[in-house]
């Protein structure tokens, strides 16, 4: 696995911290079939330490993102996340992108053991650039899920952008452009 620990606000990555995420995340590679590559940043946030951790995989993107006291005890939550979106969603994934070419190889094809993958207003504060994806409905909300966010953009098959975001109700709801 391709590791990238990166630490914030004068949050200094150790090599101690450093083995450990390693350990902790080398138990994902067991589900999939290619090297992954896993971009990690810890912080410190008014006495809480925060670690997000991220994964793109082709076509998709894993992550977790996790606040707490300790240390080790965020890395442990925040890997358990990641596990049980892929729990969760893998059959999934597997169904509605393995048409993609390369995302059905991206899963190894023999059973893993589940058991051991249980252990300011106006002017914006935050810019990010972000490259969309021609993605069905189904697929946009598998994505949405993955990554933990309440809306998602993406073109649908007639390459037109569309929003999906999450209701107050729990629903989905669904923005097309012409």
């Amino acid at each position: 696995m391709k590791l990238d620990v990166r630490g914030k606000n004068g949050f200094v990555i150790t090599e101690a911290i450093r083995t450990y995420f390693e350990k902790r995340l080398g138990k994902l590679e067991k589900v999939f079939s290619q090297e992954l590559e896993a971009f990690v940043v810890c912080k410190i946030i008014h006495e809480m330490t925060k670690v997000e951790i991220t994964i793109p995989i082709k076509f998709i993107t894993i992550r977790a993102e996790v606040e707490d006291k300790d240390l080790y005890a965020g890395i442990d939550r925040a890997v358990d996340k990641l596990e049980a979106q892929i729990r969760k969603n893998r059959h999934k994934m597997n169904r509605s992108l393995q048409e993609r070419a390369g995302l059905k190889d991206a899963f190894r094809t023999e059973e893993f053991n589940l058991e051991e993958l249980e252990r300011e207003l106006i002017s914006p504060v935050k810019k990010k650039r972000i490259k969309l994806d021609i993605l069905s409905l189904e697929e946009a909300i598998t994505q949405m899920e993955l990554l933990g966010h309440d809306f998602f953009i993406y073109y649908n098959e007639d390459k037109e952008v569309c929003v999906l975001y999450l209701r107050d109700d729990g629903k989905y709801g669904l923005i097309e452009t012409e």
